[in-house]
C-alpha cells in the first residue's frame, strides 16, 4: 500500500470510494434521505475542490496502483491536527488499510508540529472502537445541525501524537 497527496483531478475517486461506505457505515444509523443529504453536502465537487485549495489535505491510499481509500486532514492552530474524513471502499475493510492510512495521517500531523489529532465520529458508528484501539479518547459529547433538521450526533475524539 501507498499513500499520495490527492489532486484536484482525484475529486470524482473520492466521490465513489464515500458512496461505497456511506450506506455500509450509516445506513443503519442514518435515514435514507439523511444520506443522501449529507453526502451532497460533504462531498460535493465544489465542495471538496474548495477543501483542497483551502486548508484541508487529502490523501489517497492506494494498493496495486488502484486507489482503495482516502483521508482529509488540517493542521488547525499548530497544537491540534484534525482528521475531518478517512474511508476505505468496503471491501478493504479489516486487512489493516484503514490503521495504515490514520497511522500515517498521524505521523503526518506530528511531523508538522501537531501535539494532538482529533476527530469528529457518529456516536453510534462502529469506528468509535477502531478509534479506541488506535489510542484516542471521547473528549467530548456534540450534536451539531448541518441543515433541514438533521443533525450530526458526534464524539470528538482525541489522540495525543
Amino acid at each position: 500500500m501507498q499513500i499520495r497527496k490527492a489532486e484536484i483531478n482525484d475529486i470524482p475517486v473520492i466521490q465513489f470510494i464515500a458512496e461505497l461506505a456511506w450506506r455500509p457505515t450509516y445506513g443503519a444509523i442514518l435515514s435514507e434521505e439523511q444520506c443522501v443529504f449529507m453526502l451532497d453536502m460533504m462531498y460535493r465537487t465544489d465542495v471538496l475542490r474548495k477543501q483542497m485549495e483551502g486548508n484541508v489535505q487529502f490523501f489517497m491510499l492506494e494498493s496495486e496502483g488502484e486507489a482503495i481509500g482516502f483521508a482529509a486532514y488540517e493542521n488547525m492552530d499548530g497544537i491540534q491536527g484534525k482528521l475531518h474524513k478517512i474511508y476505505l471502499n468496503p471491501v478493504q475493510k479489516s486487512k489493516g488499510a484503514g490503521t495504515f492510512l490514520l497511522e500515517y495521517i498521524a505521523q503526518f500531523a506530528h511531523e508538522n508540529g501537531q501535539k494532538e489529532l482529533i476527530l469528529n465520529v457518529n456516536r453510534h458508528n462502529s469506528a468509535v472502537n477502531f478509534y479506541h484501539k488506535r489510542g484516542f479518547q471521547i473528549d467530548q459529547e456534540v450534536d451539531i445541525h448541518v441543515g433541514e433538521g438533521y443533525y450530526m450526533n458526534d464524539y470528538i475524539m482525541k489522540r495525543l501524537l
